[in-house]
């Protein structure tokens, strides 16, 4: 899946007023995490995950295995927040 810079605008309008729903610690991604954000992403699309501790690309690789592994899109990263999309399956 891949998001148009179009639908990514739109998108980072949408979750600018998000809170971040999952907070990922140094424990790092257990199953009990994933299935929290899988769960999350069925109901709202659209979420913020805050990844505390780590250097800059353990975070990225955080990000990218969640992306990978439950078929969500990377809307925007800054910081220690991500942001990322998942359609909802009707």
């Amino acid at each position: 899946m891949s998001l148009s810079e179009q639908t990514r605008r739109e998108l980072r309008t949408r979750g600018h007023t998000l809170k971040p729903v999952v907070s990922i610690g140094n424990a790092g991604l257990s199953p009990s995490v994933m299935r929290e954000i899988e769960l999350s992403l069925a109901h709202h699309e659209l979420m913020k995950i805050k990844i505390t501790g780590g250097e800059r690309e353990q975070r990225s690789d955080m990000i990218t295995q969640i992306c990978e592994q439950l078929g969500a899109e990377l809307v925007q990263a800054i910081g220690h927040i991500a942001l990322i999309y998942r359609p909802a399956n009707d």
